[in-house]
């Protein structure tokens, strides 16, 4: 219970094996941590980065799990939590020359998202 009387209420949504290096989406999260969920579509939306459709996505599912299964209003979201880990590496050959291989690393990551609202 907080303060005021009202208990935090919290929906997840996850997206796991995204091909893309956690760095990188890092970049993406760490600019929508702790805002609203209206502020940080604007934000996501307007950002010129790959990264950021994967966590457009992982945000409009946190609303719908919101929404859908506590019953709250997305005007009334913000995120509370979101988290990047790596995923496994997938490692591929690329040919060259002389019969020779070089290798190639396609990173993946999980992202997890957590939205709060009050009740």
């Amino acid at each position: 219970m907080t303060q005021t009387g009202k208990s935090n209420i919290e929906a997840k949504a996850f997206a796991r094996y995204i091909t893309m290096s956690p760095y990188k989406v890092r970049r993406i999260v760490d600019q929508i941590r702790g805002r609203s969920y209206e502020e940080a579509l604007m934000i996501l939306q307007f950002m010129p980065y790959r990264a950021c459709n994967p966590v457009l996505k992982v945000l409009y599912s946190a609303a719908a799990n919101a929404k859908h299964n506590l019953g709250l209003n997305k005007s009334e979201l913000s995120i509370s939590e979101v988290k990047v880990d790596q995923g496994p590496v997938m490692k591929r050959f690329q040919p060259r020359a002389q019969g020779r291989g070089y290798p190639i690393r396609k990173p993946t990551c999980h992202i997890s998202l957590t939205v709060k609202g009050l009740k």
